[in-house]
C-alpha cells in the first residue's frame, strides 16, 4: 500500500472503508495511539479469534490495527511465555 495523510478533509468517523493497519502488536500500538491522543472505540478480542482493535485518531477518523496471530506450538512442545 502507498499513499499520503491529507490534511482539511472531513474525518471517516463511521466505517464504510476501514482501513486496517498490521502492527507487530495491537497492544502496543494501542498505547501509542492513546499517548498521542487517540480514543480506542473497539478493544482487543471483538473480533476473537483474530487479534484486531479500533481507534479514532485525533482528527476523528476510525482506522483498525491488526495482528497477525503466532503460529501454534509444535506437537509435543510447550509454548513459552
Amino acid at each position: 500500500m502507498s499513499g499520503t495523510w491529507v490534511r482539511g478533509r472531513s474525518p471517516a468517523t463511521s466505517p464504510g472503508l476501514l482501513l486496517y493497519i498490521m502492527v507487530d502488536s495491537v497492544a502496543a500500538t494501542i498505547d501509542a495511539v492513546i499517548a498521542h491522543g487517540g480514543e480506542l472505540v473497539q478493544p482487543i478480542g471483538a473480533d476473537a479469534p483474530e487479534i484486531t482493535a479500533r481507534f479514532r485518531d485525533p482528527a476523528g477518523n476510525i482506522i483498525g490495527l491488526y495482528q497477525e496471530p503466532s503460529p501454534p506450538a509444535p506437537a509435543g512442545k510447550r509454548e513459552s511465555v
